[in-house]
């Protein structure tokens, strides 16, 4: 059985399952079937925490997973979102007024099926809406039962302290792998100092890092990831040829690059719980055996000399999504 990670006060399983995929982003919902076995065979695993957030499908990822966990909810550690609202030119906004915070908690609870959510998090943050009015928001569904613990995704240093000083912050959700790693200069030192436990996303580079994607045309054409800098030609050339490297690492330690990528986000502290999404059991059971591989000093500095931060070409979104990143 996987091994468990603390977030705060919160004990989860030592990586997590990301559900969005199974609704959204990566090509069409084509498999309710399979998505909901893969949950189910997560929880066999020993894996017990499952991330959703209201704006996957919209919405129908929430009711894919309550109808997963619906037979054992007292299996799961349930984490969901709100706080992202889709624009209509395809960018996101933040939302984060106290009343939006209140329908979205009981807007959540009745798509899942449950009578509380464990990890609630704030998606994004609005810069039009002080951090204390949301959290504040945030704190009175603590207290009234519907919420265990509170967590901020995206958030810099700054907000994370001012959130911290209404309520405590259990988890921050933000993006970090191999290929983007703007959380380790500020973010992740004031989540230590102020005992914050950290889920990156797309620890796999959205699956770049496997290296089974070397066009896009390998990706469906509804696939989120072709709108991405980083896939784009000029930059897809010289971020290929650094997957490239890591997979010969890969070979010699006898694992798969997604496995040494995920491994090399495990390493980065016992506090760290990366949520690697799919909505295969194959790619499921690869994921989680990658919490079993041990990197010694030697493989992280051939993993650091192959891929240092910045190395990797392009932003991480495009401006209409980028816009409501990381405030």
């Amino acid at each position: 059985m996987i091994a468990t990670r603390k977030l705060g006060e919160l004990t989860v399983s030592a990586q997590g399952l990301g559900c969005m995929g199974m609704s959204q982003a990566y090509g069409v919902r084509d498999n309710d079937d399979e998505s909901i076995a893969t949950i189910h065979r997560a929880l066999e695993l020993g894996v017990t925490m499952l991330d959703t957030a209201n704006i996957y499908g919209p919405e129908t990822n929430e009711r894919l997973v309550g109808r997963a966990i619906a037979d054992r909810r007292d299996q799961v550690v349930l984490a969901t979102k709100f706080g992202i609202v889709w624009t209509g030119d395809g960018g996101m906004e933040a939302r984060g007024d106290a009343a939006y915070v209140q329908q979205s908690c009981d807007e959540s609870l009745a798509r899942l099926g449950v009578d509380h959510i464990d990890l609630y998090y704030q998606h994004r943050v609005d810069p039009n809406v002080p951090i204390e009015e949301t959290w504040g928001a945030m704190s009175e569904l603590v207290a009234a039962g519907k919420v265990r613990y509170l967590g901020i995704s995206e958030a810099s240093a700054e907000t994370v302290r001012r959130a911290h000083a209404v309520h405590p912050v259990t988890a921050l959700q933000s993006e970090w792998s191999l290929w983007t790693r703007d959380i380790e200069a500020e973010v992740v030192p004031t989540c230590r100092e102020l005992g914050i436990g950290i889920v990156p996303f797309s620890p796999l580079g959205r699956g770049f890092l496997t290296g089974a994607i070397t066009s896009t045309e390998d990706l469906p054409a509804d696939d989120f990831r072709r709108r991405l800098p980083r896939f784009a030609d000029g930059n897809l050339d010289s971020n290929l040829a650094i997957v490239a490297t890591l997979r010969e690492l890969a070979e010699e330690k006898d694992v798969t690059a997604g496995q040494l990528a995920l491994a090399w986000v495990q390493s980065r502290g016992a506090d760290v719980v990366p949520i690697p999404g799919t909505k295969r059991r194959t790619y499921l059971e690869q994921n989680v055996a990658a919490t079993e591989i041990t990197l010694t000093p030697e493989d992280l500095a051939k993993i650091e000399a192959a891929a240092p931060a910045d190395a990797f070409a392009g932003d991480r979104y495009p401006a209409e999504i980028a816009r409501a990143a990381g405030k």
